[in-house]
């Protein structure tokens, strides 16, 4: 009885810790997993098929696709990515050329679009023009919104990161994109603040705080604690240099911005990092974290880890201690045979950064 009685004493005394310790960590001392193209749902069968005989490598690296946020979410999921196109007037993108592909094959066209969202203004979401264009949620606004509606369900969630590519390339064959000027660039902004809300975000300013800009607020800790950043999201625009440059024409050292930007340390609007490939990068990713940056980095992409059932890439991101690991394989993949899945000890997606608690 006294044997029991001490152990339960030890369990309480761990438990109590762990709380105390967990209340006291800030957002860059945790390590959570997240999704790649976030939004992605599956290609039709004949657009992969069309893609094998023109491009293979293509083919192969688009061969995966997601449940829906909220449902990632719910898994434990506290990353995600998101590409957007700009599309002030609506219409844009509707009727993709694919579908063409689609029918000449003797596919069924699939119901990509019930909402008729497409010929409505503003963001679209999904991966590229005319090709991979299926995605659960097809407007920006309509993804922001079901995000906020999911966090006001579960307001006790801890931050969620997430990454924006602002995409404007053009692929031969495809329909031209529309440029990310500065003032496209600032309209992503917009739209976070009016579907997601401020009181939703994390945001440069509030990292910066006291300090003369953000790196110094970076590298002086002062990233908020876990409890304070509950129900709140963090966004980064992850992006070229020159894309960024003209995001902080509209932003200027990011005073009443909504994104980070991907700035090499050095910079004064320096702070969330993306450097993806931790096998080359990993004491570099290190580094970083120990000053004080956040970092995200990739366990794997282009469905190579996946085929290989490799766990090189994750061990080493998580060994890293980059804050957020992406990852298209929370499950193992639907389209090939692999055993290959990323989650923490316990399947989880969230726990202490192990370079930064318990040193």
């Amino acid at each position: 009885m006294k044997t029991s009685t001490n152990v339960l004493l030890l369990a309480f005394c761990l438990f109590f810790y762990s709380a105390i310790s967990a209340q006291d960590l800030k957002i860059n001392q945790i390590q959570v997993i997240g999704s790649h193209n976030s939004y992605k749902s599956q290609m039709a069968p004949e657009l992969l098929a069309y893609l094998a005989k023109v491009n293979p490598s293509a083919s192969q690296s688009l061969e995966y696709a997601h449940i829906p946020l909220e449902a990632q979410l719910d898994l434990g999921l506290r990353n995600l990515e998101l590409d957007v196109y700009h599309d002030p007037a609506g219409g844009r993108y509707s009727n993709p050329k694919g579908l063409e592909i689609i029918k000449a094959s003797g596919g069924n066209i699939p119901d990509y679009d019930p909402s008729d969202a497409l010929s409505k203004p503003g963001m679209k979401l999904f991966h590229v023009q005319d090709l991979d264009f299926q995605s659960h949620y097809l407007l920006f606004a309509d993804a922001l919104t079901a995000l906020r509606k999911w966090s006001d369900n579960n307001p006790e969630h801890y931050p969620i990161f997430i990454l924006i590519n602002a995409k404007d390339g053009n692929i031969p064959g495809t329909r031209p994109t529309l440029p990310f000027t500065a003032a496209a660039l600032d309209s992503i902004d917009l739209e976070i603040r009016t579907h997601l809300g401020m009181n939703k975000l994390i945001t440069p300013d509030r990292v910066k705080g006291k300090y003369a800009d953000l790196e110094a607020g970076v590298l002086a800790g002062n990233w908020p604690k876990l409890d304070d950043a509950k129900g709140k999201f963090l966004f980064v625009l992850d992006e070229s240099e020159e894309k960024i440059d003209r995001y902080l024409e509209a932003k200027p050292e990011l005073r009443n911005a909504v994104l980070f930007v991907n700035k090499k340390e050095g910079n004064s609007t320096a702070g969330f990092r993306i450097i993806n490939n931790a096998v080359k990068d990993e004491a570099y990713i290190r580094d970083l974290v120990q000053k004080g940056y956040m970092i995200r980095t990739r366990a794997d992409s282009d469905t190579k880890q996946a085929r290989a059932n490799d766990y090189t890439t994750f061990e080493k991101a998580k060994a890293s201690g980059a804050q957020v690991i992406s990852t298209d394989y929370y499950y193992p993949s639907t389209f090939f045979k692999s055993e290959y899945k990323v989650n923490f000890e316990g399947n989880t997606y969230e726990r202490p950064n192990p370079v930064l608690v318990n040193k």
